[in-house]
């Protein structure tokens, strides 16, 4: 039997992962499964362990108040190093560019375990877009030996820096495979359902705006979902972002705009200054409730994908909403000037807009105003994968 264990810490991790921890627990007379998780996220993380419902076996918690790049990065090599020794895996799993994953993957490079990559061979190579996941990805590739690329793309990358075709596979992207747990979750309760408007409502915000009709009475209310939270946007990125959103909400009173807020001061300080007077607690309550615009707080995974069901469009700086909104027919505008996702580019899904107040300004009109546009846009192939990404991961380990 064959001794897996998979290491992630932050949420996006924990959403791409959790798919994979419960397909190998299928796979009990192949595999037996260690899920270590580092607390690089808390809350948020504790939050997609419960929806998914696994267990860690191993927890480093590593979260600690004003931690830094410096403090993340030796927490997790120090704590992997008596983890590793205890449980002695014959493959660690980690995924894709966080600090966890270069920290995990390098404490076992330390104790000659090999180890498996998911979501393998993205790349911008600009190596502080984004800062710091794009070196974070390459450093790992280069200790792993098991390479699990989500699109040829991603495979032509690794090839392209000389790693070992026979160590490569082309898998999908194991965040369709979350998204479709998910979404058939909530088709088959409709009480959970109703459980996610209740949520959205205790945040701040009511779904049931979306049934009225709009002062024009041309049809329901519409929904923009925005999210940001990127390092090398905060500061004067945040600012131009913020104003264009407060313009586009001046422009379009029938639409509304709704930004879970992370938690990042970097993030929530140009909102208080820019959105002069909102009342930030409760969320959503002050800014909000008279005009378009509300700002609540961060959602759990299963509340959130019920939000961007219901949204029209999605603005955001997040590498993994690039895969996830396609996947239910959202186009997305992507707040960063470069992405490790082109393919989601050459499909059509996904613009460009970086941190740029105009063209942030123009993209949304131009989709809130252009039918065809954004049919084109809802309507494009989504190049992530089928939902069997875990599948495959799973049958490779097998050989």
């Amino acid at each position: 039997m064959k001794k897996i264990m998979l290491v992630f810490g932050t949420r996006p991790e924990a959403i791409k992962m959790c798919p994979l921890v419960k397909r190998f627990q299928q796979e009990t007379e192949t595999f037996e499964t260690i899920v270590c998780v580092t607390g690089q996220h808390r809350e948020m993380l504790d939050q997609v362990l419960h929806l998914f419902d696994v267990r860690p076996d191993y927890d480093l918690n590593i979260m600690k108040t004003g931690q830094d790049l410096y403090d993340i990065t030796a927490r997790v090599l120090l704590g992997m190093r008596d983890v590793l020794k205890e449980a002695q895996p014959d493959v660690v799993l980690v995924h894709g560019d966080t600090t966890t994953s270069t920290a995990a993957a390098l404490a076992a490079f330390y104790q000659r375990i090999p180890v498996g990559h998911v979501e393998a061979g993205l790349r911008t190579y600009q190596i502080y877009s984004p800062w710091p996941e794009e070196m974070n990805r390459q450093i790992t590739s280069r200790i792993a030996r098991y390479n699990f690329a989500p699109t040829p793309l991603s495979r032509e990358n690794l090839l392209r820096e000389y790693v070992d075709s026979a160590t490569i596979s082309v898998t999908g992207n194991t965040v369709i495979d979350a998204l479709h747990m998910v979404v058939q979750k909530l088709k088959d309760n409709p009480a959970l359902s109703e459980e996610q408007r209740k949520v959205l409502l205790d945040a701040g915000y009511d779904v049931r705006r979306l049934e009225r009709k709009t002062q024009s009475g041309e049809g329901p209310r519409r929904l923009v979902l925005i999210t940001g939270h990127r390092r090398e946007n905060f500061g004067l990125g945040f600012m131009h972002i913020c104003h264009a959103i407060k313009s586009l909400t001046q422009r379009y009173p029938d639409v509304d705009f709704v930004y879970p807020m992370h938690l990042n001061p970097n993030v929530r300080k140009p909102i208080h200054e820019i959105f002069d007077g909102i009342d930030m607690l409760p969320p959503g309550k002050g800014w909000g409730e008279a005009f378009n615009m509300f700002f609540i707080e961060p959602l759990e995974y299963l509340s959130f994908v019920y939000l961007m069901e219901k949204s029209t469009l999605v603005l955001t700086d997040s590498g993994g909403i690039q895969e996830e909104a396609p996947g239910l027919g959202k186009p997305v505008l992507v707040m960063r000037d470069t992405t490790e996702r082109p393919e989601a580019l050459e499909s059509g899904t996904v613009h460009l807009v970086g941190c740029d107040e105009e063209k942030i300004f123009s993209e949304v009109c131009m989709l809130l105003d252009d039918k065809t546009m954004y049919d084109k846009m809802s309507r494009a192939w989504n190049p992530y994968g089928d939902g069997k990404a875990c599948e495959r991961i799973v049958n490779m380990l097998k050989l």
